[in-house]
């Protein structure tokens, strides 16, 4: 099995005059956006950095061990600037543009960097979700609201930069980072679209209906390239028009979001045929849960389940893991001192939740049932004309 480190590794060497960017080259940017590159990569677009530059400063700053004692999967993004450095296909690359920005206040989480490729075509890499408890918050909130501020902010990113651009951009993300970069393309004004060649969307959560029906994401649709992995959970929230291509994954469940497992040949994912079934289930699941929640009582859902997550004084899923039984406690309490309503409502979704999951398997299992069925019975059909051709002596 192979993945983004793998292709480093065996065609890291060719440049990108012999072989044209790629969707791999894609996720390799898009999974290295989740460095903490603060004080690294300029924010200005008037200078920049080389990846040779970055990756020496960073772990100047930054040990090996103290990045592999976080808690999120995106972890090792930073490893794998040591492949970068020494391949000659992204020799030379160019970082700049870079913005940080998380608030609880404002309720954001938002990261985003621009990479200037050999080939002097412009990749605009769009983070997902961190280990902000914030992060994950404003994720639950693209379920009831037309626009979060990151997805404001990521427009405005393109809007602000991009205007007088004369080469050609590519945008693109992993998670949320893949929700942004399709929300920037379509919001953004059309001038910057037009010099938009691809979106990609690499598990990229879906959008609200109203976003589905704008002209701006209608018009970016065609160049939009969405790949989750066989089992995506966090890919098939909310709606989305795109054509998914699934790709295979050396985990299972709910990590094959990690990009890192996702294999790789060549210079092309390895792809599987359809959507694997407990995908397939979840997002049945989801679309019948949602469907049963008006916008006002996802927002008091969300909003209480991240106070009791927060209620430790935990910013971080590391500082939640960190803090222990303090964080599961003082999350109890929370709840135990919500209005009775509210209480009342946090048990309602997540019983709304396990009947949708339990209708939504029923009906696939039967689908299956019948597929099978079908199957069988043309089994039969087809050789019960064999053996009647074969006694006509056909």
């Amino acid at each position: 099995m192979a993945n983004m480190e793998d292709y480093l590794d065996w065609r890291g060497d060719i440049t990108f005059d012999m072989d044209p960017f790629n969707e791999v080259d894609n996720l390799i940017l898009s999974e290295l956006v989740y460095t903490n590159f603060g004080g690294i990569v300029p924010e200005s677009f008037n200078e920049s950095i080389t990846i040779e530059e970055a990756h020496k400063l960073f772990f100047e700053k930054y040990t090996e061990e103290e990045i592999m004692k976080q808690v999120s999967t995106v972890k090792v993004a930073p490893f794998i600037m040591h492949r970068l450095v020494e391949s000659q296909r992204f020799k030379g690359l160019k970082l700049y543009g870079y913005i940080n920005e998380i608030s609880n206040e404002d309720q954001i989480q938002f990261s985003v960097m621009t990479c200037e490729l050999p080939d002097n075509t412009i990749f605009v890499a769009y983070r997902g979700t961190d280990n902000s408890l914030i992060g994950w918050k404003e994720d639950f909130n693209m379920s009831f609201v037309y626009e979060t501020p990151g997805q404001k902010q990521a427009a405005l990113y393109l809007n602000k930069y991009f205007k007088d651009e004369k080469r050609p951009i590519r945008v693109g993300g992993h998670s949320k980072g893949g929700n942004f970069s399709v929300f920037a393309s379509a919001f953004c004004e059309p001038s910057i679209q037009d010099k938009i060649i691809e979106v990609y969307s690499n598990d990229g959560p879906g959008f609200r209906k109203e976003v589905l029906e704008a002209e701006g994401y209608k018009r970016i649709l065609p160049k939009v390239i969405s790949t989750l992995p066989e089992q995506s959970v966090v890919g098939v929230l909310l709606g989305n028009r795109y054509n998914h291509r699934f790709v295979k994954s050396s985990n299972s469940g709910m990590m094959q979001h990690d990009a890192m497992s996702w294999q790789i040949k060549r210079n092309r994912f390895e792809f599987v045929e359809n959507q694997g079934n407990n995908s397939a289930i979840m997002e049945d699941s989801l679309k019948m849960w949602l469907s049963d929640l008006d916008d006002e009582k996802r927002k008091r859902f969300v909003d209480l389940l991240f106070d009791t997550l927060m209620a430790s004084g935990a910013n971080t899923t590391d500082e939640y893991v960190k803090n222990g039984i303090k964080s599961i406690s003082e999350g109890m309490k929370t709840l135990k001192d919500a209005t009775d309503e509210d209480k009342k409502l946090f048990v309602e979704v997540f019983k709304k939740l396990a009947s949708s999951i339990g209708t939504s398997t029923k009906v696939k299992i039967q689908e299956q049932w019948n597929s099978n069925v079908k199957g069988f019975m043309n089994g039969i059909k087809e050789s019960k004309a064999e053996k009647i051709a074969e006694l006509k002596g056909e």
